[in-house]
Protein backbone atom coordinates (compact mmCIF):
# COMPACT_ATOMS: atom_id res chain seq x y z
CA UNK A 1 0.00 0.00 0.00
CA UNK A 2 1.17 3.52 -0.86
CA UNK A 3 0.45 6.70 1.06
CA UNK A 4 -1.05 9.83 -0.47
CA UNK A 5 -2.23 13.15 0.95
CA UNK A 6 -5.59 14.89 0.64
CA UNK A 7 -5.77 18.67 1.02
CA UNK A 8 -8.80 20.96 1.04
CA UNK A 9 -6.62 23.39 -0.89
CA UNK A 10 -7.88 26.73 0.40
CA UNK A 11 -6.34 30.18 0.20
CA UNK A 12 -5.46 30.08 3.90
CA UNK A 13 -3.48 26.83 3.93
CA UNK A 14 -0.28 25.68 2.22
CA UNK A 15 -0.16 26.27 -1.55
CA UNK A 16 -0.69 23.28 -3.83
CA UNK A 17 2.81 23.50 -5.32
CA UNK A 18 4.49 23.86 -1.91
CA UNK A 19 2.46 20.92 -0.57
CA UNK A 20 3.44 18.78 -3.55
CA UNK A 21 7.14 19.54 -3.14
CA UNK A 22 6.95 18.67 0.58
CA UNK A 23 5.06 15.44 -0.17
CA UNK A 24 7.57 14.32 -2.79
CA UNK A 25 10.51 15.11 -0.49
CA UNK A 26 8.99 12.90 2.22
CA UNK A 27 8.18 9.96 -0.05
CA UNK A 28 4.41 10.27 -0.39
CA UNK A 29 3.02 8.70 -3.57
CA UNK A 30 0.32 11.22 -4.47
CA UNK A 31 -1.51 14.43 -3.59
CA UNK A 32 -5.26 14.94 -4.12
CA UNK A 33 -7.51 17.98 -4.30
CA UNK A 34 -11.32 18.08 -4.02
CA UNK A 35 -13.86 20.12 -5.96
CA UNK A 36 -16.85 22.28 -5.21
CA UNK A 37 -17.32 25.05 -7.74
CA UNK A 38 -19.36 26.88 -5.09
CA UNK A 39 -21.61 26.20 -2.11
CA UNK A 40 -25.14 27.64 -2.37
CA UNK A 41 -25.74 29.99 0.54
CA UNK A 42 -29.21 28.55 1.07
CA UNK A 43 -27.57 25.47 2.66
CA UNK A 44 -30.65 23.36 2.00
CA UNK A 45 -28.78 20.10 1.37
CA UNK A 46 -27.27 18.65 4.57
CA UNK A 47 -23.63 17.63 4.61
CA UNK A 48 -23.55 13.80 4.53
CA UNK A 49 -20.69 13.49 7.04
CA UNK A 50 -22.16 15.54 9.90
CA UNK A 51 -24.29 18.40 11.15
CA UNK A 52 -22.15 21.43 10.35
CA UNK A 53 -20.44 21.99 7.00
CA UNK A 54 -16.72 22.78 7.58
CA UNK A 55 -15.79 26.22 6.26
CA UNK A 56 -13.10 24.81 3.93
CA UNK A 57 -15.85 23.48 1.66
CA UNK A 58 -16.63 27.09 0.75
CA UNK A 59 -12.98 28.06 0.21
CA UNK A 60 -11.39 25.26 -1.84
CA UNK A 61 -9.52 26.24 -5.02
CA UNK A 62 -9.86 24.76 -8.50
CA UNK A 63 -8.46 21.20 -8.42
CA UNK A 64 -7.23 21.05 -12.02
CA UNK A 65 -5.21 24.25 -11.77
CA UNK A 66 -3.87 23.00 -8.44
CA UNK A 67 -2.98 19.59 -9.90
CA UNK A 68 -1.07 21.34 -12.68
CA UNK A 69 0.83 23.52 -10.21
CA UNK A 70 1.63 20.44 -8.11
CA UNK A 71 2.79 18.45 -11.13
CA UNK A 72 5.02 21.21 -12.52
CA UNK A 73 6.71 21.58 -9.12
CA UNK A 74 7.54 17.86 -8.85
CA UNK A 75 8.96 15.02 -10.94
CA UNK A 76 7.41 11.75 -9.73
CA UNK A 77 4.51 12.61 -7.42
CA UNK A 78 1.09 11.63 -8.78
CA UNK A 79 -1.62 14.31 -8.71
CA UNK A 80 -5.32 13.62 -8.49
CA UNK A 81 -8.79 15.04 -8.13
CA UNK A 82 -10.52 13.72 -5.08
CA UNK A 83 -13.06 14.11 -6.44
CA UNK A 84 -14.02 16.09 -9.55
CA UNK A 85 -17.75 16.77 -9.86
CA UNK A 86 -18.16 15.75 -13.48
CA UNK A 87 -21.86 16.67 -13.44
CA UNK A 88 -20.81 20.32 -13.08
CA UNK A 89 -18.66 20.39 -16.24
CA UNK A 90 -19.17 20.42 -19.98
CA UNK A 91 -17.69 17.04 -21.01
CA UNK A 92 -15.93 18.29 -24.16
CA UNK A 93 -14.18 21.04 -22.20
CA UNK A 94 -13.42 18.72 -19.27
CA UNK A 95 -11.91 16.12 -21.59
CA UNK A 96 -9.45 18.73 -22.83
CA UNK A 97 -8.65 19.87 -19.28
CA UNK A 98 -7.91 16.31 -18.12
CA UNK A 99 -5.79 15.54 -21.19
CA UNK A 100 -3.83 18.78 -20.72
CA UNK A 101 -3.10 18.06 -17.04
CA UNK A 102 -2.04 14.52 -17.93
CA UNK A 103 0.21 15.87 -20.68
CA UNK A 104 1.84 18.54 -18.52
CA UNK A 105 2.38 16.03 -15.70
CA UNK A 106 3.91 13.46 -18.07
CA UNK A 107 1.20 10.94 -17.28
CA UNK A 108 0.94 11.42 -13.51
CA UNK A 109 -2.74 12.42 -13.33
CA UNK A 110 -5.37 10.39 -11.42
CA UNK A 111 -8.92 11.35 -12.39
CA UNK A 112 -11.07 10.86 -9.32
CA UNK A 113 -14.71 11.53 -10.18
CA UNK A 114 -18.09 11.63 -8.49
CA UNK A 115 -21.60 12.98 -8.80
CA UNK A 116 -21.63 15.04 -5.60
CA UNK A 117 -24.12 15.43 -2.79
CA UNK A 118 -25.25 19.07 -2.91
CA UNK A 119 -28.54 19.25 -4.80
CA UNK A 120 -28.59 23.04 -5.26
CA UNK A 121 -24.96 23.16 -6.36
CA UNK A 122 -25.35 20.70 -9.24
CA UNK A 123 -28.73 22.12 -10.23
CA UNK A 124 -27.07 25.54 -10.59
CA UNK A 125 -25.03 23.82 -13.31
CA UNK A 126 -28.15 22.40 -14.97
CA UNK A 127 -27.89 18.82 -13.66
CA UNK A 128 -31.07 17.48 -12.01
CA UNK A 129 -30.21 15.80 -8.71
CA UNK A 130 -32.14 12.61 -9.45
CA UNK A 131 -30.32 12.19 -12.79
CA UNK A 132 -26.80 12.98 -11.56
CA UNK A 133 -25.40 9.43 -11.83
CA UNK A 134 -26.76 8.90 -15.32
CA UNK A 135 -25.27 12.26 -16.34
CA UNK A 136 -21.90 11.33 -14.82
CA UNK A 137 -21.73 7.93 -16.52
CA UNK A 138 -22.62 9.32 -19.92
CA UNK A 139 -20.15 12.19 -19.66
CA UNK A 140 -17.36 9.81 -18.64
CA UNK A 141 -18.13 7.57 -21.61
CA UNK A 142 -18.14 10.60 -23.93
CA UNK A 143 -14.78 11.77 -22.58
CA UNK A 144 -13.28 8.32 -23.14
CA UNK A 145 -14.32 8.59 -26.78
CA UNK A 146 -12.61 11.98 -27.07
CA UNK A 147 -9.42 10.74 -25.40
CA UNK A 148 -9.09 7.57 -27.44
CA UNK A 149 -10.27 8.55 -30.94
CA UNK A 150 -8.63 10.86 -33.43
CA UNK A 151 -12.11 11.87 -34.57
CA UNK A 152 -14.88 11.21 -32.10
CA UNK A 153 -18.67 11.13 -32.19
CA UNK A 154 -21.05 10.55 -29.30
CA UNK A 155 -24.83 10.43 -29.07
CA UNK A 156 -26.61 9.93 -25.78
CA UNK A 157 -29.39 11.31 -23.66
CA UNK A 158 -27.23 14.07 -22.14
CA UNK A 159 -24.22 14.37 -24.47
CA UNK A 160 -24.39 14.77 -28.24
CA UNK A 161 -21.71 15.70 -30.75
CA UNK A 162 -20.66 14.68 -34.26
CA UNK A 163 -17.11 14.28 -35.62
CA UNK A 164 -14.91 16.42 -33.42
CA UNK A 165 -11.14 16.80 -33.09
CA UNK A 166 -9.75 17.44 -29.64
CA UNK A 167 -6.11 17.65 -28.55
CA UNK A 168 -3.92 17.01 -26.68
CA UNK A 169 -4.54 13.34 -26.12
CA UNK A 170 -3.62 11.99 -22.67
CA UNK A 171 -0.13 10.60 -22.13
CA UNK A 172 -1.56 7.62 -20.25
CA UNK A 173 -3.12 5.03 -22.51
CA UNK A 174 -5.90 4.58 -23.16
CA UNK A 175 -6.54 7.49 -20.77
CA UNK A 176 -5.93 8.52 -17.13
CA UNK A 177 -7.61 6.12 -14.70
CA UNK A 178 -11.20 7.12 -13.93
CA UNK A 179 -11.47 6.44 -10.19
CA UNK A 180 -15.04 6.58 -8.96
CA UNK A 181 -15.85 7.97 -5.53
CA UNK A 182 -19.00 6.70 -3.81
CA UNK A 183 -20.65 6.90 -0.40
CA UNK A 184 -20.61 3.13 0.14
CA UNK A 185 -23.85 1.89 -1.38
CA UNK A 186 -24.18 -1.28 -3.46
CA UNK A 187 -25.30 0.92 -6.36
CA UNK A 188 -22.04 2.85 -6.17
CA UNK A 189 -20.03 -0.38 -6.27
CA UNK A 190 -22.04 -1.51 -9.27
CA UNK A 191 -21.15 1.72 -11.09
CA UNK A 192 -17.47 1.04 -10.39
CA UNK A 193 -17.93 -2.41 -11.90
CA UNK A 194 -19.74 -0.93 -14.89
CA UNK A 195 -17.30 1.82 -15.92
CA UNK A 196 -14.69 2.63 -13.27
CA UNK A 197 -10.94 2.01 -13.44
CA UNK A 198 -10.71 2.38 -9.67
CA UNK A 199 -12.76 2.96 -6.54
CA UNK A 200 -12.54 5.67 -3.88
CA UNK A 201 -14.37 4.47 -0.76
CA UNK A 202 -14.58 6.87 2.19
CA UNK A 203 -13.99 5.00 5.44
CA UNK A 204 -16.64 6.81 7.51
CA UNK A 205 -19.42 5.57 5.19
CA UNK A 206 -18.58 1.85 5.49
CA UNK A 207 -19.78 -0.30 8.38
CA UNK A 208 -17.92 -3.34 7.03
CA UNK A 209 -15.26 -2.31 4.53
CA UNK A 210 -14.02 -5.88 4.03
CA UNK A 211 -17.50 -7.06 3.04
CA UNK A 212 -17.98 -4.10 0.72
CA UNK A 213 -14.67 -4.78 -1.06
CA UNK A 214 -15.66 -8.44 -1.44
CA UNK A 215 -18.98 -7.30 -2.92
CA UNK A 216 -17.18 -5.07 -5.42
CA UNK A 217 -14.98 -7.97 -6.52
CA UNK A 218 -18.04 -10.17 -7.07
CA UNK A 219 -19.64 -7.44 -9.17
CA UNK A 220 -16.48 -7.04 -11.24
CA UNK A 221 -16.36 -10.78 -11.92
CA UNK A 222 -20.05 -10.74 -12.91
CA UNK A 223 -19.25 -7.92 -15.33
CA UNK A 224 -16.50 -10.02 -16.90
CA UNK A 225 -13.71 -7.91 -15.45
CA UNK A 226 -10.56 -8.84 -13.56
CA UNK A 227 -11.15 -7.73 -9.95
CA UNK A 228 -7.42 -7.09 -9.55
CA UNK A 229 -7.50 -4.53 -12.38
CA UNK A 230 -9.56 -2.02 -10.37
CA UNK A 231 -7.55 -0.06 -7.80
CA UNK A 232 -8.86 0.95 -4.38
CA UNK A 233 -7.84 4.35 -3.01
CA UNK A 234 -8.95 4.75 0.61
CA UNK A 235 -10.00 8.28 1.59
CA UNK A 236 -10.84 9.66 5.01
CA UNK A 237 -12.38 13.11 5.45
CA UNK A 238 -11.61 13.08 9.18
CA UNK A 239 -8.43 12.32 11.13
CA UNK A 240 -6.81 9.03 10.07
CA UNK A 241 -4.98 7.22 12.87
CA UNK A 242 -1.93 5.01 12.59
CA UNK A 243 -4.16 2.06 13.51
CA UNK A 244 -6.47 2.94 10.59
CA UNK A 245 -3.53 2.95 8.18
CA UNK A 246 -2.24 -0.35 9.58
CA UNK A 247 -5.69 -1.86 9.10
CA UNK A 248 -5.84 -0.68 5.48
CA UNK A 249 -2.33 -2.02 4.79
CA UNK A 250 -3.08 -5.39 6.36
CA UNK A 251 -6.14 -5.86 4.13
CA UNK A 252 -3.73 -6.37 1.22
CA UNK A 253 -6.11 -5.10 -1.46
CA UNK A 254 -5.93 -1.33 -0.95
CA UNK A 255 -3.51 0.32 -3.37
CA UNK A 256 -3.22 3.59 -1.50
CA UNK A 257 -4.49 5.31 1.63
CA UNK A 258 -5.05 9.07 1.50
CA UNK A 259 -5.33 10.74 4.90
CA UNK A 260 -6.45 14.35 5.07
CA UNK A 261 -3.86 16.92 6.08
CA UNK A 262 -5.06 19.82 8.24
CA UNK A 263 -6.39 22.97 6.58
CA UNK A 264 -3.95 25.09 8.55
CA UNK A 265 -0.86 27.21 7.95
CA UNK A 266 2.23 25.94 6.17
CA UNK A 267 4.25 25.10 9.28
CA UNK A 268 1.39 23.08 10.78
CA UNK A 269 0.96 21.12 7.55
CA UNK A 270 4.71 20.40 7.31
CA UNK A 271 4.73 19.04 10.86
CA UNK A 272 1.72 16.86 9.99
CA UNK A 273 3.53 15.57 6.89
CA UNK A 274 6.59 14.71 8.97
CA UNK A 275 4.39 12.75 11.39
CA UNK A 276 2.59 10.80 8.68
CA UNK A 277 5.79 10.15 6.74
CA UNK A 278 7.13 8.47 9.88
CA UNK A 279 3.92 6.43 10.18
CA UNK A 280 4.20 5.52 6.51
CA UNK A 281 7.73 4.26 7.03
CA UNK A 282 6.65 2.15 10.02
CA UNK A 283 3.87 0.42 8.08
CA UNK A 284 5.86 0.09 4.86
CA UNK A 285 3.78 2.60 2.84
CA UNK A 286 6.73 4.95 2.23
Amino acid sequence: MKLGVFSFNTEYTIRADDLAIACEERGFESVWFPEHTHIPASRETPWPAGDKLPREYIHMSDPFVSCTAAAIATTSLKVGTGISLVVEHDPIALAKTVATVDSLSNGRFLFGVGAGWNREEMENHGTPYNERWKVLEERVKAMKEIWTKEESTFHGEYVNFDRIWSYPKPVQKPHPPVILGTFGSKWGRQRVADFGDGWIPIDVFHRDLTADIADLKRRLISAGRDPESVSISMFDVFETSEDDLKRFAEMGCIERAIPRCPTENRDTVLRWLDKYAQIGCRIGAI
